[in-house]
């Protein structure tokens, strides 16, 4: 295959799913890593997508999210550092909201040897995790079943939300900016904007590669990740 073709489905798979994992790129194309690389350079330098680490994503509009598996191989050592710093800020005996995704699961990860703690998500890796890991008191959301994020969606998740004080809320994006979190899923909206307005403290936590992304519905203005300060 020459370059040229094997540029061409990079770019259809990136239009297709929004990130792409080097991994994912190299097994579809039974080439190298370093032929990979080669190849997102190139394009890169072109505009036509931006490098992440462990991957590959859209240089301009995020069309889908990716799915639990391939999240979990891309910037994993800055999501264990994003994990480590977050999980400082856990007081023991509070109430904090972990949101689906594998930056939360690596809070959750730090997590395990605190008492007294009490911890609400809508992601089934991360309550699975804490179930076999921790003493923490866990409550799931429920709702609608998103099957490629493992995690609950829709008004049935925000409706349990709504009706409880949450402490600490560690939001996670697939896309934000100078406007907010935005997300390529209308169902997701509703949660977000659920928890924040259940939380006294609203922390994104996110690494750098999804800042200047963009997705088709605002879930959160960049007002709505401040603390409440009447509670």
């Amino acid at each position: 295959m020459i370059p040229t073709e094997r540029r061409q489905i990079i770019l259809d798979m990136v239009a297709e799913k929004g990130i792409v994992s080097i991994a994912e790129l190299t097994e579809r194309m039974h080439v190298s890593h370093m032929t990979i690389r080669r190849d997102l350079q190139k394009l890169e330098q072109q505009g036509a997508v931006i490098q992440v680490s462990g991957g590959v994503q859209s240089s301009t509009r995020v069309a889908h999210e990716p799915s639990h598996q391939i999240k979990t191989e891309l910037a994993t050592p800055q999501k264990a550092a994003i994990g480590k710093l977050a999980a400082s800020l856990v007081q023991p005996e509070s109430c904090i909201y972990l949101d689906a995704g594998t930056t939360t699961l690596a809070i959750a990860r730090q997590l395990v040897t605190m008492n007294k703690l009490t911890v609400v998500t809508n992601d089934f890796v991360i309550a699975d995790y804490l179930m076999d890991n921790s003493n923490c008191t866990i409550i799931h959301t429920g709702g609608a079943v998103c099957r490629e994020n493992r995690s609950c969606v829709g008004e049935a998740a925000a409706t349990l939300l709504r009706g409880l004080m949450i402490d600490q809320a560690f939001i996670s994006a697939s896309s934000w900016s100078v406007r907010g979190i935005s997300t390529p899923a209308e169902d997701k909206v509703t949660v977000k904007r659920a928890v924040a307005s259940a939380s006294r403290q609203k922390i994104l936590v996110c690494d750098a590669t999804k800042y200047g992304q963009v997705a088709t519905w605002l879930a959160l203005p960049a007002g709505g990740i401040q603390p409440n300060r009447h509670r």
